[in-house]
C-alpha cells in the first residue's frame, strides 16, 4: 500500500546551513526537529525553520529524491527553495492549512 511520503529542506535562517530529510509523517517529523527532541546535526545547528518540501506516491521514491537532493550542489539546493519560496518563509504552519510565516533573517 503506497502511503504519501515527503522530502524536506530544513535551515536556521535564509542562505544558511541546510539539512534535507525524508519522513512519513511530515507533521510529527518536523515537530521533533522544532522541539530539538534528537541528537544529531539539526540540533547541533538549530534547523528548525521549513523552507521547502515535496509530497510523492511512496517512500522509496521519496528516499530516491532525498539521496539526488544530498548529492546535489549547494547553489542548485538554494535555486530548488527560491523556486518554491522566494521569501524563504517558515512553511511549518502551511502543513495546517495555514499561512507560510515571515521571511526568515539573514
Amino acid at each position: 500500500m503506497d502511503k504519501t511520503s515527503y522530502v524536506y529542506i530544513l535551515t536556521n535562517r535564509r542562505n544558511g546551513t541546510l539539512y534535507t530529510g525524508v519522513t512519513t509523517n511530515i507533521i510529527q517529523r518536523i515537530s521533533q526537529h522544532r522541539d530539538g527532541i534528537f541528537p544529531g546535526f539539526t540540533l547541533e545547528y538549530g534547523l528548525k525553520h521549513l523552507v521547502w518540501y515535496e509530497a510523492l506516491g511512496d517512500i522509496e521514491s521519496a528516499i530516491a529524491r532525498e539521496k539526488s537532493i544530498k548529492r546535489w550542489q549547494r547553489t542548485w539546493k538554494l535555486t530548488l527553495i527560491e523556486a518554491a519560496n522566494p521569501d524563504w518563509r517558515d512553511l511549518w504552519p502551511t502543513l495546517f492549512g495555514g499561512e507560510a510565516s515571515a521571511p526568515l533573517p539573514r
